[in-house]
C-alpha cells in the first residue's frame, strides 16, 4: 500500500500560493484494509475515508467509465490493481494531476520527487490550463471547473484543444445534464475568485453560458448610452462590475447581486435602444427564474432583488429629498435589515465604478444613504407610537407618524458634500 498527496495542494505549492486542502490517494489497498487501520469510510459513490487523526480525505485509486449523460453517469472501479497513473489520468487538468509520495509531503513538501506523468509542472510554468486525457469529456462539471480555474489563475491561458473539447461537450448536450447543486456550487466559487469575469467569458466562449445562464449571455451586444457607460456593451459592463466586486472584496451575496442586476437590459425592445426604460423590474423577474433554476439561497435572491429593483434610484439618490429618501429606505427594508442594505449599497458602488474609465471615481451616494439611515434610525419609534396611541391614532396612522418623524430627522441631517452625480439608464 502506497499513499500520495495529490491535486491542488501540490499545484499551489509549486506556484508558491497558500496551500489548498490536502487530498490523498491510496494505491494497492482495499476498503477492508483501510477500515482495519482506523480510517472512517465516508464516500457514497466511491471509496473515500477520513484519517483517524487528521480527518483529511484519503481515496482509493480508481478509474471511471461513462455510463450515462451528466456528471452522475459513471461506473467507478476501485481496486488494489489500479495504478497511480490510471488514477491521475481521470483527473480534470494536468496541473491537478501531479502526485507526491506521502513520505515526501511534510510541512515543506520535497518537490524533487513529484510523480507527473502528464507534464502538469510544465503547464504550470507555461501558465496553461490543459485537460489530462479525453476522459475529460465524460464529466460536464469540468466545463465549470475549468472556467472557475480561469477566474482564479487570471494570467493562465486555456489550451486550444481543451477549449475545443469544451465546445464539443456543450454541442453534445452535456451541459444540459448538469444538476442545480453542482452548477450553483461552481458558479458561487467562481464568483469569489480574483477575476470572476474570466469564468463567464470562458463559459460564453465555449457556449455553456447560453445553456446555463441565457439571461446573462444575451447581454453581450446590447448597447447602453455612451455618456453613462463608456464601455457601451452591457455584457462588457457586467464583467467590469464583477471584477470591481472582487477588487472591493465583496462577499458572495453582493457578487451574485452584481451578476444579475441588469438582466432586464437583455430584453429591451430594439427600437428604444440604447435606453433601457423599465429594465429594473424586468431584471427582478428574470433573476427569480435564475434563482429557481439553480436553487440559489434565499438570502442571496432577496438582496439581488433589492439591487436590481432599486440600483437606479440609489445612483440618483443625491437628488432626492428627505421624504423620497425615507421611502427608498423603506422599499429596501433598510430599517429591519440594515446589514443587507449596506450590502446593496456596496453592489451599487460596484455597478457605478464598473465602467470604463470610472474605476477610481468616488461613490458618495453610499455615504449619504448610510447617513440618512442612521438619522432615521435615531427616531424613537416606541415613544412616537405611544404618543400617537394616546392621541387616539391606530394602525396606519401610527406608521404615518413614525414616517413623518423619520423624514424630519433625515431633513435635519447635515448632508455630505456631493460633487459627482452617478447616472444609469
Amino acid at each position: 500500500m502506497q499513499t500520495y498527496l495529490v491535486g491542488g495542494a501540490i499545484r499551489d505549492a509549486l506556484l508558491g500560493r497558500p496551500g489548498s486542502d490536502r487530498d490523498w490517494v491510496v494505491v494497492g489497498a482495499t476498503p477492508e484494509e483501510m477500515a482495519a487501520q482506523g480510517y472512517l469510510p465516508v464516500g457514497r459513490d466511491f471509496p473515500v475515508f477520513l484519517h483517524p487523526e487528521t480527518r483529511e480525505e484519503y481515496a482509493l485509486a480508481r478509474t471511471e467509465r461513462k455510463s450515462a449523460p451528466g456528471y452522475r453517469g459513471f461506473v467507478v472501479h476501485a481496486s488494489p490493481e489500479v495504478t497511480l497513473e490510471q488514477d491521475l489520468a481521470r483527473r480534470d487538468l494536468t496541473v491537478n494531476a501531479i502526485a507526491l509520495p506521502a513520505d515526501r509531503a511534510g510541512p515543506t513538501p520535497d518537490l524533487a520527487h513529484l510523480v507527473d506523468p502528464f507534464h502538469g509542472r510544465q503547464d504550470l510554468e507555461h501558465k496553461v490550463l490543459r485537460h489530462v486525457t479525453d476522459a475529460f469529456r465524460e464529466d460536464p462539471v469540468r466545463i465549470l471547473r475549468v472556467a472557475r480555474f480561469a477566474a482564479r489563475f487570471a494570467d493562465f491561458s486555456i489550451a486550444p484543444e481543451t477549449l475545443a473539447l469544451m465546445r464539443e461537450m456543450v454541442a453534445a448536450g452535456e451541459a444540459d445534464a448538469l444538476v442545480p447543486e453542482r452548477v450553483w456550487q461552481e458558479l458561487a466559487r467562481g464568483l469569489m475568485e480574483t477575476k470572476p469575469s474570466r469564468m463567464f467569458e470562458l463559459l460564453r466562449e465555449c457556449g455553456a453560458l447560453a445553456v446555463l445562464l441565457p439571461e446573462v449571455d444575451r447581454l453581450w451586444g446590447v448597447p447602453q448610452p455612451e455618456a453613462h457607460h463608456p464601455e457601451v456593451d452591457t455584457g462588457r459592463h457586467l464583467m467590469l462590475v464583477l471584477d470591481m466586486a472582487a477588487r472591493l472584496d465583496a462577499p458572495l451575496p453582493v457578487r451574485f447581486a452584481c451578476l444579475v442586476h441588469d438582466l432586464g437590459k437583455g430584453t429591451t425592445p430594439a427600437e428604444v435602444l440604447p435606453r433601457h426604460i423599465g429594465h429594473e423590474q424586468r431584471s427582478v423577474d428574470l433573476l427569480r427564474e435564475v434563482c429557481e433554476r439553480w436553487r440559489v439561497p434565499v438570502e442571496l435572491r432577496e438582496l439581488a432583488e433589492v439591487v436590481a429593483r432599486e440600483h437606479g434610484n440609489i445612483h440618483r439618490s443625491a437628488g432626492l429629498g428627505a421624504q423620497a429618501l425615507v421611502r427608498l429606505l423603506e422599499r429596501c427594508d433598510a430599517f429591519r435589515k440594515p446589514g443587507r442594505f449596506e450590502q446593496a449599497l456596496l453592489a451599487c458602488e460596484c455597478d457605478a465604478r464598473g465602467r470604463l474609465g470610472m474605476e477610481e471615481r468616488a461613490y458618495p451616494e453610499r455615504e449619504r444613504l448610510l447617513a440618512a439611515l442612521a438619522a432615521a434610525q435615531s427616531v424613537q419609534t416606541e415613544a412616537i407610537a405611544r404618543e400617537a396611541q394616546q392621541a387616539g391614532a391606530t394602525g396606519p396612522r401610527i406608521g404615518e407618524a413614525i414616517a413623518r418623524a423619520r423624514v424630519a430627522a433625515v431633513a435635519a441631517m447635515q448632508p455630505p458634500s456631493v460633487d459627482i452625480e452617478t447616472k444609469t439608464d
